[in-house]
């Protein structure tokens, strides 16, 4: 690499979060602070934890004399704002949860390497190293007469050994080798546990990519649309999510784990693993459990991307999305067409009616609990159910109501006023069918008398014998129409 090209890179590099944080004046604290809370034992706490931890170590710090004069909270929020911590709500948690970014979890990994130096040029991993290459060669090689030469010359090894074993022959690894590998596996499966958070800002940068590419894809549906209809599942369609899914599934195979469960365990019996330090026995002891978490971890935020992805599409909220950019671009063009008329200074004779709405986290956020501003008192009674005259067609179709009688009644209650409402027939002859009494009466009205523009309430006593009451259009029987009831 060219020197020119060789600057250019390290000087973008320089103001990437991880230089950043090793060169800032104040990086050696706030690492071990970091690295104490969030790496070496939990990797993620809630927010009141996480502030309260950093304020007791704030305080020790300022009784040694070092000048940290903000509280606990503005640093955190520093280090947010730096890009060397994220804040994320997990679904359930009752509030935010802070835990170390990619770059920070690589600082601490840089740094440790300086302290805690080991041979690079081990045999262990020289071995590791031609081991994984003769298995690649192996495993690439179309050549059947070659894969079956290897395999019968690796019987014949295997056969050797087990013959020697059993004439008592048998070959330990020395206990410095057998420590050797052993760092070297821990430190192989250090840094796989520690990918995990680089696999999740791929998936959360690809999630972010996909919906911006929905976005922008304005008139047809546009490639990822007619994918995501036809239900491929885009994020875990693609390499990083390949990726991650042939590792669960090795992960969570039964019979790898087992494997994997029971070489630790042999491993855990060996006697040269007490020359190990105390931190290298709980990372093998806690190793399983290590990938499982965070490889967990991983795998839900990939499978909530890959839903919240098709609920977004599903839902149509891009289209409102869509709907929202097209204003914002819309009023961007229309304030760069004024921006040579109307200077910064000028004053606008308009007045914008800001919303009164408070930007503030979740967490903030209390639940409304009706109850405590609910008055005590009974029940309101209801007005009563109106009664259209469409509805009262359809009743009447559907039941079987005595129209003689009710033709009589009203026959009888004109006969004493010149005209009467459907009210008025009731308070002369109550419903003896209830409601369909009201029904038939108001069919009757509606064929044979005027319909008004009001409405009256008509009560009548149920088959459970309950008052009931409704309110209907007001129909008045005439006697002049009197005889087309007969």
């Amino acid at each position: 690499m060219k020197a020119d090209k060789a600057l250019a890179t390290y000087q973008r590099l320089r103001q990437q979060p991880l230089w950043r944080l090793l060169a800032a004046p104040s990086g050696p604290t706030a690492l071990a602070l970091m690295q104490t809370h969030l790496y070496d034992a939990e990797r993620s706490l809630p927010a009141s934890i996480l502030h309260e931890r950093i304020g007791r170590e704030l305080e020790q710090l300022r009784a040694r004399g070092e000048h940290w004069p903000q509280t606990a909270q503005a640093y955190v929020a520093a280090w947010l704002a730096e890009g060397h911590l994220e804040r994320r709500f997990p679904p359930g948690a009752s509030e935010e949860e802070y835990e170390l970014s990619t770059s920070t979890i690589e600082a601490i990994r840089f740094i440790s390497g300086q302290v805690e130096r080991h041979s690079a040029a081990t045999e262990s991993r020289l071995g590791l190293v031609i081991d994984a290459l003769a298995k690649l060669a192996e495993d690439t090689d179309s050549d059947k007469a070659r894969r079956i030469s290897r395999l019968r010359a690796e019987q014949d090894r295997i056969e050797r050994e087990i013959a020697a074993i059993e004439q008592g022959v048998l070959h330990i690894l020395p206990q410095s080798a057998a420590l050797e590998r052993t760092r070297e596996v821990i430190t192989l499966a250090d840094g796989l546990a520690g990918d995990f958070r680089r696999v999740r800002d791929q998936f959360e940068q690809l999630n972010r990519d996909l919906r911006a590419r929905i976005m922008e894809s304005d008139g047809n549906r546009g490639e990822v649309l007619d994918s995501l209809f036809a239900g491929i599942d885009l994020i875990t369609d693609s390499e990083a999510g390949r990726t991650f899914s042939a590792f669960w599934r090795l992960l969570t195979d039964p019979e790898q784990s087992a494997t994997l469960e029971q070489a630790l365990d042999q491993l855990m019996t060996r006697e040269f693993v007490a020359h190990l330090d105390s931190k290298e026995r709980k990372f093998l002891l806690r190793l399983t459990r290590t990938l499982l978490e965070q490889g967990g971890a991983v795998h839900d935020v990939l499978q909530s991307f890959a839903r919240s992805l098709k609920n977004f599409v599903e839902s149509r909220e891009f289209l409102e999305q869509r709907r929202l950019n097209a204003l914002l671009r819309q009023a961007q063009l229309a304030a760069l067409r004024l921006k040579d008329e109307v200077k910064a200074t000028d004053t606008l004779n308009y007045t914008l009616a800001l919303t009164s709405s408070k930007l503030a986290s979740l967490s903030q956020w209390l639940l409304h609990d009706p109850a405590l501003q609910a008055l005590p008192g009974g029940m309101q009674e209801g007005e009563a159910a109106p009664i259209g005259l469409d509805t009262v067609s359809e009743l009447v179709a559907q039941s079987e109501i005595d129209f003689r009688s009710l033709q009589v009644h009203v026959r009888a209650v004109l006969a004493l006023q010149s005209q009467a409402s459907v009210a008025d027939v009731l308070r002369a002859y109550p419903a003896t069918q209830g409601l369909g009494s009201v029904l038939g009466l108001l069919a009757l009205g509606s064929r044979h008398g005027v319909i008004g523009e009001h409405h009256e309430t008509v009560s009548w006593t149920g088959g459970d014998d309950q008052p009931r009451s409704a309110r209907i259009p007001v129909v008045y029987f005439t006697k002049e129409r009197a005889h087309e009831l007969a």
